[in-house]
């Protein structure tokens, strides 16, 4: 292992930071998820709240918009009782000039534990956990293309509650791998759980050149992509990223790779549906299909909370018992 993978764990293979889910054992992942299904009895609880991170201060550093993940990682570091700073880079000294570095210089100077970062550059998050004190723990929420390993992770709790074990299943992912670091952190996440049938649906331009190099299979066609596969995980065309026009039109894009009622006939009996969001309707999936019994998104965005409570518990413990 090299760069985040090397660096987000300590010479005895606990998790210090958590950059990305590339590299990690399927017994360290399997340790998180089973922390995650902990935390979750707790959201059904009168009082949601636990001291673990009691005294604990978190920054989240969001220099890219977001709804879903920001929002949980607030509840999440909430629920743990610790001291919340969420800053707003549009208001924040940056939007004055002043460097990422000296920002984090400066927030370090606080005390702070811990650093949640979302940045629209790949290895933001390595870059900061190269340079903050090793008092602190940095969480990547999302950097550029590269990774999203918090997702990935409530992904495989969400696939591992309502399908089962990943080692024993099919698992396409639909629509924009090129721009995606939600569907890379999956496969990588998938990979680490011996998951060995992962299918990759889209078309030639949605589809990144070196993707053999991932051992999945690819498929331009879906109705063959999908055939008795027990997870669809269907990604949002992000026009925002894409340089030129990859795609005729959205419209062409639904007609051709749109999940809908008619094409999960294909698809195995109790296949369950899966999005990381923002939904587009009637783009990459049906009313029918997202509104559907065969659809587990809600329980993605549920599974969130739990999972970024593990992941904030887990690496602020890890220091603690290092002694950092």
């Amino acid at each position: 292992m090299d760069g985040p993978a090397k660096l987000q764990l300590s010479s005895d293979g606990k998790i210090r930071h958590f950059l990305t889910i590339e590299g990690l054992s399927r017994s360290q992942l399997v340790e998180l998820l089973d922390i995650a299904e902990g935390f979750k009895s707790i959201h059904g609880q009168p009082v949601k709240k636990i001291p673990i991170l009691r005294g604990k201060t978190v920054v989240n550093l969001f220099f890219e918009n977001s709804t879903r993940t920001r929002t949980t990682f607030d509840i999440a570091a909430q629920r743990l009782s610790a001291d919340l700073i969420t800053i707003d880079i549009r208001t924040s000294s940056q939007s004055k000039g002043e460097s990422l570095y000296d920002i984090l210089k400066n927030l370090q100077s606080m005390q702070v534990d811990l650093f949640v970062v979302r940045h629209h550059s790949g290895g933001a998050a390595h870059f900061i956990a190269q340079r903050v004190d090793s008092t602190i723990a940095v969480i990547n929420a999302g950097d550029g293309y590269h990774a999203h390993p918090t997702q990935a992770l409530l992904d495989l709790m969400t696939i591992r509650q309502r399908a089962g074990d990943p080692s024993k299943l099919s698992v396409a992912i639909i629509g924009d791998i090129k721009h995606s670091r939600v569907a890379r952190s999956l496969i990588h996440g998938l990979k680490g759980m011996q998951c060995n049938d992962i299918r990759i649906i889209g078309p030639p331009t949605l589809i990144p050149n070196n993707i053999d190099t991932y051992g999945v299979s690819k498929y331009f066609e879906i109705k063959k992509g999908i055939k008795n596969v027990n997870v669809i995980v269907c990604l949002r065309l992000q026009t925002e990223r894409m340089q030129s026009s990859l795609i005729p039109s959205a419209n062409e894009f639904f007609k051709l790779f749109g999940i809908t009622n008619e094409r999960l006939k294909y698809a195995a009996k109790n296949v369950i549906i899966m999005h990381p969001g923002p939904i587009n309707r009637g783009i990459e999936i049906s009313d029918e299909v997202a509104d559907g019994d065969s659809s587990v998104i809600l329980n993605q965005v549920t599974n969130g909370i739990a999972v970024r409570m593990a992941v904030m518990a887990t690496t602020l413990s890890n220091r603690a018992d290092s002694g950092e």
